[in-house]
């Protein structure tokens, strides 16, 4: 289940997550996501299952 909240940032920060989305072929809410998944497996702090999950839906998409 994903949560909502409200998330406020630079506009020139907004601007590079759209272009860097565009980029990969993602909505910017989808590229925030990546970044945050990615950062918390580099750092040891995904849940286990959630790790295993998204390793499968990054390797889908290569």
């Amino acid at each position: 289940m994903k949560k909502n909240f409200a998330l406020r940032v630079d506009s020139e920060i907004f601007e590079a997550l759209e272009r860097w989305a565009a980029d990969e072929f993602r909505s910017v809410n989808g590229q925030i996501e990546w970044i945050l998944a990615t950062s918390l497996k580099k750092a040891g702090r995904m849940p286990k299952k959630k790790m295993e999950k998204t390793a499968d839906e990054d390797a889908q998409q290569t």
